[in-house]
């Protein structure tokens, strides 16, 4: 998940500063990638097309593990990418 997320700042959003922040909480793991947006007049990279399934790929691969991806533009610029996934079995009450 980190690494599609990375190789999409380097094709969409290049010469970009990203982050990756990783949250371990004792329900959830939490992963985040962002991006502070490609500056304007910029080119975007000069990556060949992948064949990699992106964004959608990344969403059915946290719900195989009951996760979630939230992804989209920030507010204050860029775009970012959060993954959650349960560190824990849910069980529900009897």
């Amino acid at each position: 998940m980190v690494q599609e997320a990375l190789t999409n700042v380097i094709k969409h959003a290049r010469p970009a500063a990203a982050t990756v922040v990783v949250a371990y909480g004792p329900r959830e793991l939490t992963v985040a990638v962002t991006d502070d947006g490609r500056p304007k007049g910029s080119l975007p990279a000069n990556v060949p097309p992948s064949s990699g399934h992106g964004l959608i790929g990344m969403r059915e691969r946290a719900r195989l593990y009951g996760g979630t991806v939230d992804v989209g533009p920030r507010a204050d610029g860029g775009f970012g990418v959060c993954l959650t996934l349960p560190t824990a079995v849910r069980t529900t009450g009897k």
